[in-house]
């Protein structure tokens, strides 16, 4: 019987220390705030990713070229990667994302990504993480549905920089991979 009992007491607690359900209130307004900007590479800033990705990739008009329209994200052709690394940045997945959906729509079209390096580093070893960073864009653009066949690699090393000279700036300009499509 004592069990009873104290199971009854257990659930007349329980039952006191609940309250009566309030009325819900409206939900809290969200106000949408102006995106942070965010560094691309030296000396160049862009939209925060979801605003990137705002303007379709298609044509917007009869005979315009998105990927030469300046306020399109097509028009962003290089993607910018951190010393002695191949890993493609969080703040270039949107372009490469971009870029994937413009192949995996036009089929037609063929792209070259072209790996660079600074100078720092063997002509050998360079040569390689050019072309480990070109292989890395492409394999990004494959898995966002990019035919594999539509794309082709390409390792210039330190052979072409963007920027001269021996300080940060200029090695940060020259480590990259450059999109260019077929006909440019």
């Amino acid at each position: 019987m004592k069990p009873w009992i104290t199971m009854f007491a257990v659930l007349g607690l329980l039952a006191g220390c609940a309250s009566a359900p309030k009325d819900e209130q409206p939900p809290a307004k969200v106000e949408d705030a102006a995106p942070p900007t965010t560094a691309t590479g030296p000396d160049q800033t862009t939209k925060s990713p979801s605003d990137v990705t705002a303007k379709p990739l298609a044509q917007d008009t009869v005979g315009a070229d998105p990927l030469k329209d300046p306020g399109n994200i097509l028009s962003r052709r290089s993607i910018f990667f951190d010393y002695d690394s191949n890993a493609v940045k969080e703040e270039f997945k949107p372009v490469v994302s971009a870029h994937a959906g413009f192949l995996a729509k036009n089929r037609n079209r063929r792209a070259t990504v072209q790996g660079n390096t600074d100078e720092r580093g063997s002509r050998e070893y360079n040569l390689a993480l050019g072309q480990r960073r070109a292989d890395a864009v492409k394999q990004m653009m494959t898995l966002l549905g990019a035919p594999a066949a539509q794309i082709e690699t390409v390792s210039f090393g330190e052979e072409k920089p963007r920027a001269q000279g021996n300080n940060e700036q200029a090695y940060a300009e020259n480590r990259r991979a450059d999109i260019v499509y077929d006909g440019e």
